[in-house]
């Protein structure tokens, strides 16, 4: 895309309905992104979202009062190039909440990345992550072989995430997305009656079509339409054992979002 991002703004809404519990969730980040040398670049994201969670009354009305949660985090990102390698090392404290938030809520998520270049096109990336992405912190290994097919397509293949990616001009980004994604928030009293569970956990795999049009030099639009896989939402204890799963089926993703960038 012509615009380079070293400064970006962006607002996004994604629904996930279900059978029986519809997820809707908004969210805003600003990122700053600078070069301190020609081998050494840094990059820093905050962002905040709210998740709202809507129950079948006739299945889940004891838990109503689980409706809205929110997290609040900060993701910095240093990389150094070392001749055809490349370390990136992100550390991502962050805050997962339903409503009153507090220093316990607080998680140091983040990750190591090495990539190798092998060729002009193609490159490895291994490393070790603390993520959410099964609905809970823990630590778990990262792989994926990046190729760049041709100036207007790419493909990545690797856990969690992988993608491909075409662009027909400067003006239009279409990919095909799979992901391993999840998160957890914290309640802000334990749930006595159920073995005194003390956080809400949400899990998927999301296979998604995604669009973006570059609007003009700075403004982009994106939209998003897919199927959510394996789809978990249950309640966790502190030692993040599953005291109640609700069951919730799987169901489609739709995402809208725009971007100011320069």
């Amino acid at each position: 895309m012509k615009a380079q991002e070293k400064f970006s703004v962006n607002a996004n809404l994604k629904t996930e309905p279900t059978d029986k519990i519809d997820f809707n969730e908004t969210g805003i980040g600003v990122s700053f992104n600078a070069a301190l040398n020609s081998k050494n670049k840094i990059k820093n994201t905050i962002e905040y979202s709210n998740l709202k969670v809507n129950y079948d009354a006739e299945n889940f009305e004891a838990f109503e009062n689980l409706d809205q949660f929110n997290q609040l985090k900060n993701k910095f990102e240093i990389s150094h190039e070392i001749s055809n390698t490349k370390l990136n090392l992100a550390l991502t404290p962050t805050a997962n909440f339903q409503k009153n938030l507090d220093i316990s809520d607080v998680t140091l998520l983040g990750s190591f990345e090495i990539s190798q270049q092998l060729n002009p096109n193609f490159n490895v990336n291994i490393g070790v992550s603390r993520t959410t992405v099964f609905g809970y912190p823990r630590f778990l290994p990262t792989l994926s072989l990046q190729y760049k097919v041709n100036d207007k397509s790419a493909l990545l293949v690797g856990f969690p995430d992988s993608k491909i990616s075409y662009a027909n001009n400067i003006r239009n980004a279409f990919s095909l997305t799979n992901s391993f994604n999840g998160n957890f928030y914290n309640l802000d009293h334990s749930l006595v009656d159920l073995n005194n569970g003390t956080k809400i956990s949400t899990s998927q795999m999301t296979t998604a079509f995604e669009y973006e049009r570059n609007v003009d030099k700075n403004w982009f639009l994106n939209f998003k339409a897919g199927y959510d896989f394996n789809k978990k939402y249950t309640i966790r204890d502190s030692d993040n054992h599953t005291v109640y799963d609700f069951n919730t089926g799987n169901g489609y993703i739709l995402g809208i979002g725009i971007k100011y960038k320069q």
